[in-house]
């Protein structure tokens, strides 16, 4: 449903789910940290059973992606994939309904002088991000060292969408529509740095098919071209949370050298390389409910049969 076609005042009934879970997440920000994982475990958990389609598709994913493991295994990695994007959604609220400054001390920030290089010099960059489900409360945290832009996909629902705006805004800088190319070509070359996550699937007209855990999937020429069009580095940024369920880790790597070389294809192999060699650290907090191989070339059928 288009913007266009919602109701002009958001008292409208059509909104009530909007606010249930909006004040659900405000009450969740709050909640003392043992509960915050064991709500977004059993969350996990109760999508597992309700959601079959999804388990579909993180099923059919990793049976894609990581063929060496046995049933049982890729079974368990599934379960512990819900079970983290579940606890990724109360993740999600603290950073949205939170101050981060409360969670400095729970945060590791490895290979800051990349970032920091590139500040002094003046430089803006393009941060290559990743969809992990700590997604939103890593950029909450990562706002307590760097300030940076965002490059994000408007949220159907204009409701929800003003709350998820509002709350980036406390984080980031600017937030930038993915279709203002321009908006983000300016805010580097104005010297801003800006998150861009490139691992999602957004067909074939955007793309060009590239290696991802060995299968050709359809891979965003922007990165590449955001790159050539400001001359910037684009500097790899991890991070994850780690085994204790308590701390997280978030890591820049070194910029990407030669980068970009002029072949589409080889470009978009070497970021994919990048994205892979992140997720085999921690794979089960990936997002792998996204069809990430929605876009076949052309002949091949479709991957995600149901």
């Amino acid at each position: 449903m288009s913007k266009r076609n919602w109701p002009s005042s958001f008292a409208h009934p059509r909104f009530w789910p909007a606010w249930l879970a909006i004040g659900c997440m405000r009450i969740g920000a709050w909640l003392p940290w043992r509960f915050k994982l064991a709500i977004g475990r059993g969350l996990g958990l109760l999508a597992w059973w309700a959601v079959p389609r999804r388990r579909h598709i993180v099923d059919t994913n990793l049976r894609l992606c990581f063929p060496e493991l046995s049933d049982t295994q890729r079974d368990k990695l599934a379960l512990d994939t819900f079970k983290a994007n579940g606890i990724g959604v109360l993740e999600t609220a603290t950073g949205w309904c939170r101050d981060p400054r409360h969670l400095r001390h729970r945060v590791t920030f490895k290979g800051r002088e990349h970032r920091a290089r590139l500040e002094a010099e003046g430089r803006g960059a393009l941060i290559l991000g990743i969809h992990f489900s700590t997604l939103d409360l890593g950029a909450a945290l990562h706002s307590l060292f760097f300030r940076a832009d965002a490059v994000y996909r408007p949220h159907n629902n204009p409701l929800f969408d003003r709350f998820m705006g509002q709350a980036r805004k406390e984080y980031f800088d600017a937030t930038l529509d993915r279709r203002d190319l321009r908006g983000v070509v300016r805010r580097i070359k104005a010297g801003h740095a800006v998150w861009y996550s490139p691992d999602q699937d957004f067909g074939s007209k955007a793309s060009v098919f590239a290696p991802f855990f060995g299968i050709d999937a359809a891979t965003v020429k922007l990165t590449a071209k955001i790159a050539r069009m400001t001359d910037a580095p684009v500097i790899p940024l991890i991070f994850h949370r780690n085994p204790d369920n308590a701390t997280y880790t978030l890591e820049y790597l070194p910029p990407l050298e030669d980068f970009p070389s002029g072949d589409e294809v080889a470009d978009a192999t070497r970021v994919n390389a990048v994205i892979e060699a992140a997720i085999r650290r921690h794979p089960e907090q990936y997002l792998w409910l996204h069809r990430r191989f929605k876009t076949r070339p052309e002949g091949e059928p479709t991957l995600y049969p149901r």
